[in-house]
C-alpha cells in the first residue's frame, strides 16, 4: 500500500514546510499554507517532465543553425505587436487580469479568427459551459465551424481531446480550474497548478502546438500561484484596465519570443474588442490646453511611442504633513521630484499637497517621465500654463541636471506625428541624428532652464 505524506505549501510563494506556520517564511504572508497530501510511489511516475528531449549531446553554439521561429499572425495588429509579431508554434502563453476585465473575450475573438483560416482551434473552459461559452460567442458574432468548445477540468481527459483534434492553438481557461487525478489537493492549489502547467509544456513542446492558458490575479493585481508558473511559460501577458472604462491594455512583462513591456491597445464594445491603432490620439483627444499643470510625455512602452497627458495639482495643505498621491506612476517619484525643485530651483513646495494623475488609465514606469512631470509639478504650483504643442521628454537627477534618454528619434516623430511643434529633451540627445522639419528640438541641461523655456511667463 503507497504511504501517504502530508506536507504544507505556501499557495503564494510555494515555500513547503512538515508543519502549519501561521507566517510564510518565504514571502511572509500571514494564512497562506494549505494542508497537501501526496503519494509517495505516484510521485516518481508523474512528476513535471518538461521538455521533451530532442538531442541529448552537448553541442557548439556555432554549429547550431538559427531559423526563424514559425509564428500563426491574427487579425489583431496589436495583438501580433506584443507577441512580438504573432503566435509561435509550441509556445505556452500565460494571460493574466482582473475578473471580468475580457481575457475571455479576447481568447474567444482570438480563436474565432484563426478558425476562419482553417485551422482547427479547441476552447477549454473549466468553469463555463459549452451553452454559456455559445452565449458569448453569438454576442462577438462568432460563426467558426473549426472552433470546438470543451467543458473539462480533468487534465487526462484534456489531454485526450487534444491529441485526438490535433488542434493548430489551444486555450485554458483557467489553469486554477485544472486538476490531474494523481495529486490529492484540491485544484488551484500549488501543486495541480505546477503539475498541471508542466504537462501542457510538454504538450505544447512535443505536439507544436500553442497553448495559451488563463490565470487568476490576487487583489495585488500578480497572477495567483507560485512565481514558479510564470518561469516554465514562455510569455506572460496582463489584461489591464478599468472595468468601467471602454479601453483595455495588452501588456508583455515577459516573452522569449519577443520584446518585454510591449503594450496593444483595445477598446471594449458591445460586439467585443476593437484595436486601437493611433493610441497617443486617444489619450490626448480629451485634453484640455491652456490649463496649469497639464504637460505631454512621449513615453516608450517597448517598440512603440506613446503620448500621454500627465497632470498635477498642487494646493496648500491643511494639515502638518501634505498629502503626495499619484495615479499611474510610482508614489515615490513624486516627493522625490518636488524635493529637487525646492532644492535646485527654490520653490516652496513642502508645505503643498500634490495629486498627481497619468491620464487614460496608463502606467508609466520609464525615467523619460521625470522632466514632464517636474514641469507638471512646477506650472501647478506657479499656475502658469505650458504651450499646448510642446512635448517634454528626459530624466532628472537629484542635482537637477537633465539626462539622456533612449530612443529620442522616434519620441520626436511620433509628436511631430501629431501636430507638436516643439520637444524640450536632454542636450545631449542632440547629437548623431537630424530631427523633422516641421518640429524644433530643444536641449536643455537643467530642470531651470526646461522650467524657462517651457512654462509661459
Amino acid at each position: 500500500m503507497a504511504k501517504r505524506k502530508s506536507k504544507f505549501v505556501c499557495q503564494d510563494c510555494g515555500y513547503e514546510s512538515p508543519k502549519w506556520m501561521g507566517k510564510c517564511p518565504g514571502c511572509n504572508n500571514w494564512n497562506t499554507l494549505v494542508e497537501e497530501v501526496e503519494s509517495t510511489t505516484t510521485r516518481g511516475n508523474h512528476a513535471f517532465r518538461g521538455v521533451t528531449k530532442v538531442n541529448s549531446k552537448p553541442e557548439k553554439i556555432t554549429a547550431i543553425e538559427s531559423e526563424k521561429e514559425p509564428r500563426i499572425t491574427t487579425s489583431m495588429k496589436e495583438f501580433n505587436r506584443v507577441l512580438g509579431g504573432g503566435i509561435v508554434l509550441g509556445s505556452l502563453v500565460l494571460i493574466g487580469g482582473d475578473p471580468g476585465i475580457g481575457k475571455s473575450t479576447l481568447l474567444l475573438q482570438i480563436s474565432s479568427q484563426l478558425a476562419e483560416k482553417q485551422l482547427p482551434i479547441l476552447y477549454i473552459s473549466g468553469e463555463e459551459s459549452t451553452r454559456q461559452t455559445k452565449l458569448r460567442a453569438d454576442r462577438l458574432g462568432i460563426k467558426a465551424d473549426l472552433l470546438y468548445v470543451l467543458s473539462e477540468t480533468n487534465l487526462f481527459d484534456i489531454t485526450k481531446q487534444i491529441e485526438e483534434i490535433r488542434p493548430s492553438f489551444v486555450v485554458v481557461d483557467s489553469i486554477q480550474t485544472i486538476y490531474r487525478e494523481e495529486i490529492s489537493s484540491a485544484p488551484g492549489s500549488v501543486s495541480q497548478v505546477r503539475e498541471c502547467t508542466g504537462e501542457l509544456m510538454r504538450i505544447a513542446k512535443s505536439m507544436g502546438i500553442p497553448i495559451f492558458i488563463v490565470g487568476h490575479v490576487t487583489k495585488e493585481g500578480a497572477i495567483a500561484g507560485p512565481r514558479l508558473l510564470e518561469h516554465m511559460v514562455d510569455a506572460v501577458l496582463y489584461f489591464e484596465g478599468e472595468r468601467h472604462h471602454v479601453y483595455r491594455i495588452l501588456r508583455s512583462v515577459k516573452n522569449r519570443f519577443g520584446s518585454t513591456n510591449e503594450m496593444g491597445i483595445f477598446e471594449m464594445k458591445e460586439e467585443g474588442l476593437r484595436e486601437v491603432m493611433n493610441p497617443s490620439e486617444i489619450f490626448l483627444e480629451e485634453r484640455s490646453e491652456g490649463s496649469a499643470g497639464s504637460t505631454v510625455v512621449a513615453s516608450m512602452e517597448g517598440t512603440r511611442p506613446i503620448l500621454v497627458e500627465i497632470q498635477a495639482l498642487i494646493s496648500p495643505s491643511s494639515f502638518g504633513n501634505p498629502r503626495r498621491m499619484a495615479t499611474g506612476i510610482d508614489n515615490n517619484r513624486v516627493p522625490l521630484l518636488m524635493a529637487v525643485l525646492e532644492k535646485r530651483v527654490g520653490m516652496m513646495l513642502q508645505n503643498q499637497d500634490a495629486y498627481i494623475k497619468v491620464t487614460g488609465g496608463v502606467k508609466l514606469d520609464e525615467p523619460a517621465i521625470d522632466l514632464a512631470l517636474a514641469v507638471s509639478i512646477a506650472s501647478s504650483f506657479r499656475d502658469r500654463s505650458t504651450r499646448p504643442n510642446d512635448i517634454f521628454i528626459g530624466e532628472v537627477g537629484l542635482t537637477g541636471e537633465i539626462r539622456r534618454v533612449s530612443r529620442i528619434e522616434q519620441r520626436v516623430q511620433e509628436a511631430a506625428k501629431l501636430g507638436f511643434k516643439r520637444v524640450i529633451c536632454p542636450k545631449n540627445n542632440l547629437d548623431g541624428w537630424t530631427p523633422p522639419k516641421n518640429i524644433q528640438v530643444i536641449g536643455v541641461s537643467t530642470v531651470q532652464e526646461a522650467l524657462d523655456v517651457g512654462i509661459e511667463q
